[in-house]
């Protein structure tokens, strides 16, 4: 945890209260709540007009506008409209990333999904605090974005939100309930996402190497496909607020993945003169999964708190791989089925204590998570195999601040343990967690932050499962029980700069592993087998550009990132080489109650093992328009240029090119009613979340 002392009281209270000596950027008023704890006086410190953007030495604090609230209405829109930079949010595929990475998003603390920050109603966010180096509290988060909400205390909200699609079935459905009542808080949740048949298709062609030299090659061409990715969360939860002394949260969710299915037909065509064989692939899951969560936070004399955390999850569902090559007529060349089913368990607590001074904070933490999860091959005659996963993570941390510089050191120790029950193989490890920080500000306008910091990475489920699983006809897959938990070591150094109209960062970050796990692919008799080892290492440099600027001020706002990044991967035969530029760029107009919006984002291209990846790229344009309680609005998805996500295989064995082209040129309309009553003050939070994510088979697929 790398948070200020002041800012942990701040979270606690949902208040507005900033360090004395922190520079102060553009002050704008805000209304402090009734219910923020008065630290101020006891502290030393003094509360001050709360300004749009404070530089803190371990976070950006960002309070919304006027005209940002004005012109939302859910969390997700006022984290759009707040456009920090580096940050690319996109609500209508629900995605919130920096420089390519995925986002941490918390709510006063606690871990949250993009669902719960759409249900946070866009009056009762007091400011959102961006963790670009999260300490060791984060347990390997990237970055982090922790929104702090006040909510009604007496008297209740209502929202609703509806974007369908006008052209295809794809859409998003989303409606939250609250009503308060004192100290208690009684919250219901749901949400639907559909995805039905888009229409895809894929490019895709490969040559096979053999060990003697000899290769052949293959070469789809499309016949159509379709993509389905349709689910739904539910969640209903208590919580009872007494301030200063006693926080207790209980959550009961469920999620369920009706369809993620992607389907491809094609013909293929081989170097030896074999053509017209016709393609049938489909790959998907479903399942659901039900959980459960309490928390307590519990105030103690001498500026002390403790705080505990339980997460429980079951997962029960399929996961299925059918892949037909068959001549045209009628004799089948290969046919493949795969079906694992899944009932998986999940289970963590945490605790934490919390010990503040004036200019200094310690932490100290520890956390255990176990896995027990039973996999059932149909395919393999009805075969069950048993995994037992067993995470353990202590870490201490202390803070301190020196004025213009702040100081912060910590160790972390994390033992983790897997094993097959049915062939008693697996492994364990012990491993150490380095991080430090140290911030210095020179002047008011600039900033210097340099950052340590290391995490640990166990295998996977599918990593380490020996049950063989058949691909195609030439390839196969299987875990590797002996694989080791890999570490990972990043040092960052940011500048971060405030003038007028304009604000941002340029950064550096070095990145290892040096024993990353990747796959490793190897001949066996006629087939190309897929496994994975801990490998000489991954490393790599980015550099970054992320500016945001004030065009017009409270009108026209521009925001985005140039990146770039280079890499080596070595493995146990290989050395291989990427570089690329990515990034995205966000324009936003706002007036007389509208708001017009582009985004156009170019994914990065990263090296893992032998594989060059990228995510989408993808472009969106939308115009809303705020009227009272509603919210209309009409957009589209990738208005110009192509869809692609896709890889680039360079193994010596297997060279391939993959491009899935998705029909995403999707018209939509928005619709949202937000309708609150009472009076407003803190709500309830968490200052830690134990991670319990179930485990998950995966059939495999090209």
């Amino acid at each position: 945890m790398k948070k200020s002392f002041i800012a942990i009281l701040a979270m606690v209270a949902g208040g507005s209260v900033v360090y004395a000596q922190d520079t102060v950027v553009n002050p704008q008023p805000v209304v402090a709540d009734s219910d923020t704890i008065s630290a101020a006086s006891e502290l030393s410190e003094v509360v001050i007009e709360a300004p749009r953007l404070v530089r803190k030495a371990d976070m950006d604090l960002y309070y919304p506008s006027e005209s940002a609230v004005a012109n939302s209405k859910n969390g997700m829109q006022m984290l759009r409209n707040l456009m920090i930079p580096s940050i690319n949010v996109n609500e209508a595929l629900g995605m919130v990333t920096s420089s390519g990475e995925d986002v941490q998003l918390r709510i006063n603390g606690r871990v949250s999904s993009i669902d719960q920050v759409k249900s946070l109603l866009p009056e009762t966010i007091k400011r959102v605090e961006w963790i670009d180096n999260p300490g060791l509290r984060y347990n390997g988060a990237t970055s982090v974005l922790n929104f702090i909400v006040a909510n009604p205390a007496i008297g209740g909200a209502v929202m609703t939100n509806a974007m369908p699609a006008l052209n295809q079935a794809w859409g998003n459905y989303f409606a939250d309930f609250k009503l308060n009542s004192g100290y208690s808080q009684f919250e219901v949740w749901g949400r639907f996402k559909l995805t039905n048949k888009i229409k895809s298709h894929r490019e895709y062609k490969e040559t096979f190497t053999y060990p003697d030299g000899t290769s052949i090659s293959r070469n789809e061409t499309s016949r159509g496909g379709i993509m389905d990715n349709s689910m739904s969360n539910f969640s209903a939860s208590y919580s009872y607020i007494k301030p200063d002394t006693t926080i207790l949260m209980v959550d009961l969710s469920y999620f369920k993945k009706f369809s993620d299915r992607f389907l491809y037909k094609g013909l293929l065509s081989l170097s030896d003169g074999t053509d017209d064989i016709l393609l049938h692939d489909m790959h998907g899951d479903k399942g659901g999964t039900p959980g459960l969560s309490a928390y307590l936070e519990q105030h103690l004399p001498g500026k002390q708190i403790l705080v505990v955390d339980f997460n429980a999850s079951f997962y029960n569902g399929r996961s299925y791989h059918d892949y037909i090559e068959q001549l045209d007529g009628g004799d089948l060349i290969s046919d493949v089925h795969t079906l694992i089913k899944d009932r998986n368990q999940a289970y963590a607590v945490e605790a934490n204590y919390i010990k503040n001074w004036n200019k200094s904070r310690l932490t100290a933490g520890a956390s255990y998570t176990a896995n027990r999860n039973r996999s059932v091959y149909e395919n393999l005659g009805g075969q069950v195999f048993h995994q037992c996963q067993d995470k353990a993570y202590f870490f201490a941390e202390y803070f301190y601040n020196l004025g213009k510089v702040t100081l912060t050191g910590g160790m972390g120790a994390q033992y983790t343990s897997f094993n097959f029950r049915e062939s008693d193989q697996g492994n364990s490890s012990w491993n150490l967690r380095p991080q430090f920080t140290a911030t210095y500000r020179p002047a008011d306008h600039s900033q210097f932050r340099l950052n340590f910091t290391t995490w640990q990475s166990a295998p996977s489920l599918a990593e380490t499962n020996v049950a063989p699983q058949q691909i195609d006809g030439f390839q196969w897959r299987i875990g590797n029980p002996e694989l080791k938990t890999s570490s990972s070591y990043m040092l960052t150094l940011r500048y971060n700069f405030t003038l007028p109209r304009v604000n941002g960062t340029f950064g550096v970050r070095a990145f290892t592993s040096p024993d990353a796990i990747t796959p490793r692919l190897f001949w066996s008799e006629d087939r190309l087998v897929t496994t994975y080892e801990n490998s000489r290492g991954l490393d790599n440099i980015t550099l970054w550009l992320a500016p945001q600027v004030e065009i017009v001020p409270e009108w026209l706002m521009l925001s985005g990132t140039l990146q770039y990044r280079a890499e080596r991967m070595r493995g146990k035969d290989y050395k291989l080489y990427n570089h690329n530029w990515s990034g995205d760029v966000s324009v936003m107009l706002m007036h007389w109650g509208f708001t017009l919006t582009g985004m156009y984002r170019r994914a990065q291209q990263d090296l893992w093992g032998q594989t060059i990846s990228w995510g989408e790229n993808i472009s969106m344009i939308e115009l809303a328009y705020n009227w009272k309680n509603w919210e209309f609005g009409a957009g589209m998805l990738m208005p110009f240029g192509r869809y692609d996500q896709g890889s680039k295989s360079l193994n010596q064995y297997n060279t391939n090119e993959s491009h899935m082209r998705l029909d995403m040129r999707i018209p939509y309309i928005q619709i949202s009613y937000n309708l609150q009553w009472g009076r407003q003050k803190r709500g309830a939070h968490k200052l830690i979340n134990a991670d319990a994510n179930v485990d998950q088979s995966s059939a495999g697929s090209r």
